[in-house]
């Protein structure tokens, strides 16, 4: 099979791109390389690499592909708030317009990565698929609206499918540290303090970012009535923790660190426990390879060994918002010089 991917270079992609590899398909990857320089660790690459905005691909660009997963976005809530109409034109129209070309192109399948934030203030706990959603970020509004336009484009020829994927967190060959996980163990390992920012109640589903791309390889390989137009709750029940309990395993791994609760962001509206009985229905022998404690000693263990330190904590490096932010004020700038 023969796959495009968006987003190669990213925290997921780079995973998606090995494990597609390994499952002995062919890959091509596009992705505009805003975060080059990033990684930690080697990546893998694709046979293919195209180096483009994805507002720009091209229905020839995916010509002669079994698949599209479309991983690349502005790719959490505090980066799409940062520009709220750049985050809806890459995550809600760019991604239509992939649709459309890969359509167009003859593409049979479409994954889409999606989030549980959609669930945003949960109505109730335990949410599935068919629950209201209460978007409550630009980033979370614009799945929904991608999901809701892509789904009409389905029909004999295109296959949609999109994937709710749980809050990311674990290693990565290209760390990320704003995820609230990775963020614990990075404050705990640089100042001694678990800082978590709320009052630690709020619920979240949590999802090992190999795990994603685990989801996205068993999507493309999943036969097309089982999966087609489907969306997809991406994670296990077991994997629904609260803020505060996420503190206290940290502890348990760096047990010289203090839980400190500052408060700076009030309380926190987000509050999703999520249910995935539909995942283990569609897609039975998918299964989870790590739990929160598994991936927290693999990520505790990969910081100690790299020397992770309160300068990579406070530097661009591993936190995406920060990195975008001066490179698009580059941007910028190299503009107005030419």
């Amino acid at each position: 099979m023969n796959v495009f991917v968006t987003g190669h270079q990213g925290y997921i992609g780079v995973h998606l791109v090995e494990l597609l590899q390994a499952a002995g398909h062919s890959v091509t990857g596009c992705d505009l390389n805003l975060f080059e320089g990033c990684e930690w660790e080697p990546v893998a690459r694709p046979e293919r690499e195209i180096v483009k905005d994805v507002r720009e691909i091209s229905a020839e660009d995916l010509r002669g592909h079994d698949a599209v997963c479309h991983l690349a976005a502005i790719s959490n809530d505090p980066m799409g708030d940062l520009n709220p109409e750049l985050t809806l034109s890459i995550n809600r129209d760019a991604s239509i317009q992939i649709a459309k070309r890969a359509k167009e192109a003859g593409v049979p399948r479409y994954l889409f990565s999606g989030s549980c934030s959609v669930y945003g203030k949960g109505e109730k706990l335990d949410l599935q698929e068919t629950d209201p959603l209460n978007p409550l970020t630009a980033y979370a509004q614009s799945k929904i609206e991608t999901e809701e336009a892509v789904s009409k484009l389905a029909d004999d020829d295109f296959s949609p499918a999109y994937l709710r994927n749980a809050t990311a967190y674990g290693h990565s060959p290209m760390l990320r540290i704003d995820l609230v996980v990775n963020n614990l163990l990075g404050s705990a390992l640089s100042y001694g303090e678990i800082r978590i920012k709320s009052d630690g109640s709020p619920w979240r589903p949590l999802v090992h970012c190999r795990d994603i791309a685990h989801a996205f390889v068993a999507f493309c390989n999943a036969p097309r009535e089982v999966i087609h137009n489907q969306a997809v709750n991406i994670g296990g029940d077991s994997e629904n923790y609260q803020v505060k309990d996420v503190g206290d395993m940290v502890q348990k791994l760096i047990p010289s660190a203090t839980v400190a609760y500052t408060g700076e962001v009030g309380e926190d509206p987000r509050n999703y426990r999520v249910n995935f009985a539909k995942l283990s229905e569609l897609l039975p022998e998918f299964k989870l390879e790590y739990t929160l404690a598994r991936g927290m000693e693999e990520l505790h263990a990969k910081m100690v060994e790299h020397g992770f330190s309160q300068q990579d904590f406070e530097g661009d490096q591993f936190v995406r918002l920060r990195t975008l932010t001066k490179r698009l004020e580059k941007l910028d700038l190299c503009e107005q010089a030419s």
